[in-house]
């Protein structure tokens, strides 16, 4: 192969990396949160922590209109969140996993114990208007990824 030969290849695969490049860099545009309508819940993960004392460990967030509440099942959890004043059109539903009972969270509704807690919180306003204690999510709150489900905790 010739010099000029070896030149010209090397060029071209130069020029191919620098297109590929700048084809990839325009595919992934720089984003400071994680994409979805639930992002904006995650600065009120300190308040539904506080609500728990600390206890559990998070199993994921979901921001939802009041009115879907109503058709969930948990009727105390559409009441509480209605009840509250001012009223919200919006809550944060923040689920974790541990051993709850509800003399130990704020504002407790639901079971007496439990596996799993939902700390209902007004968006926007980071009040925390109640902890549903339950064993079954109102909600899916675990996100899925390249059509594998997030593993069970």
């Amino acid at each position: 192969m010739t010099v000029r030969r070896r030149r010209r290849a090397r060029m071209a695969l130069g020029a191919l990396i620098v297109v590929a490049g700048v084809a990839v860099a325009g595919c992934s545009a720089v984003r400071n949160d994680l994409g979805t309508s639930n992002s904006d819940c995650y600065v009120d993960l300190a308040a539904a922590s506080g609500a728990l004392h600390g206890a559990g460990h998070l199993q994921g967030v979901r921001l939802v209109d009041v009115p879907s509440l109503r058709s969930v099942g948990t009727g105390a959890l559409y009441r509480a969140v209605t009840s509250a004043r001012p009223r919200a059109s919006r809550v944060c539903l923040v689920a974790y996993t541990g051993r709850f009972r509800s003399g130990r969270v704020s504002h407790p509704i639901g079971a007496s114990t439990g596996r799993l807690a939902v700390v209902a919180v007004t968006y926007p306003g980071k009040r925390v208007v109640a902890t549903l204690i339950t064993s079954r999510p109102p909600f899916p709150f675990a996100h899925t990824h390249i059509g594998l489900a997030a593993a069970p905790t």
